[in-house]
């Protein structure tokens, strides 16, 4: 059977790992097995804070509107329902910049949803 050498391949892996790590502190930008460790620990946060990120944004839109619904006489739950029942189908983030951008037309849509 046929003598293996394996410098290139371990080498790219090594440095394809230390590229991630760079700007690590310490120990875990220099030494391949602490960060390689640092390494697969960062991704699983990246991975979990993908999907964090879009319930973040969500919160996000829904206080603003609730804070502009406030201010127009109403409550966000109250504006969510009349808006379904007068048929307006605007989605959460638009709503949201409408309510912080242009509060003259997020208070025509309030008046629409009432």
């Amino acid at each position: 059977m046929a003598r293996v050498k394996r410098a290139v391949s371990s080498h790219k892996k090594r440095r394809k790992i230390f590229k991630l790590a760079k700007g690590y502190f310490g120990a875990k930008s220099k030494q391949y097995r602490t960060a390689k460790e640092a390494v697969m620990r960062s991704e699983q946060y990246a991975f979990v804070s993908r999907k964090q990120l879009k319930r973040d944004m969500r919160s996000l839109w829904i206080t603003r509107i609730n804070a502009a619904a406030r201010l127009n006489g109403t409550t966000y739950s109250k504006l969510m329902n009349g808006m379904k029942n007068a048929g307006i189908d605007i989605n959460r983030k638009v709503l949201a910049d409408l309510a912080v951008n242009d509060p003259a037309a997020f208070t025509k849509i309030v008046e629409a949803a009432k």
